[in-house]
């Protein structure tokens, strides 16, 4: 790099307040999250009861508390109709669907790198090979 390049970056590197990584990390990482965001965007899921019967090993304390958590992270939305039972549906935000490739470049990378330990026959794919994505959910 040429020397003014060298003074750009100490400068944006003296401003950051946290390592941008970290905190998507602790946006995104903490156990579940990612299987919520996974199974709106690619399952088409918006219900509690979806997430709870297809995400492994999840409760549902720690559903609540997740999908609390990403609403207040602005990740996702609920949206309440009134009726008897009361419905209620999530949808990712504008915010939300922004980590949809980051989400997809860890899949990704899992697939090329880490194929013996994702798929049976350990041969490596591309995301296109494993993942098609519903037409409506990514409204």
């Amino acid at each position: 790099m040429n020397g003014r390049n060298d003074e750009e970056c100490r400068i944006v590197h003296e401003s950051l307040k946290a390592c941008p990584i970290d905190n998507t990390f602790r946006i995104i990482g903490k156990k579940f999250t990612v299987h919520i965001i996974r199974n709106i965007t690619r399952l088409g899921q918006t219900r509690f009861n979806e997430f709870l019967d297809s995400i492994e090993g999840i409760n549902p304390k720690t559903l609540s508390a997740r999908l609390r958590e990403m609403e207040r992270n602005g990740i996702i939305e609920k949206k309440v109709y009134s009726g008897t039972p009361v419905r209620i549906e999530y949808s990712m935000t504008k915010k939300g669907l922004a980590l949809r490739p980051v989400l997809e470049a860890m899949a990704a990378y899992s697939m090329q790198y880490c194929a013996e330990d994702v798929f049976k026959d350990g041969k490596p794919r591309v995301l296109k090979q494993i993942y098609s994505r519903p037409k409506d959910a990514a409204a």
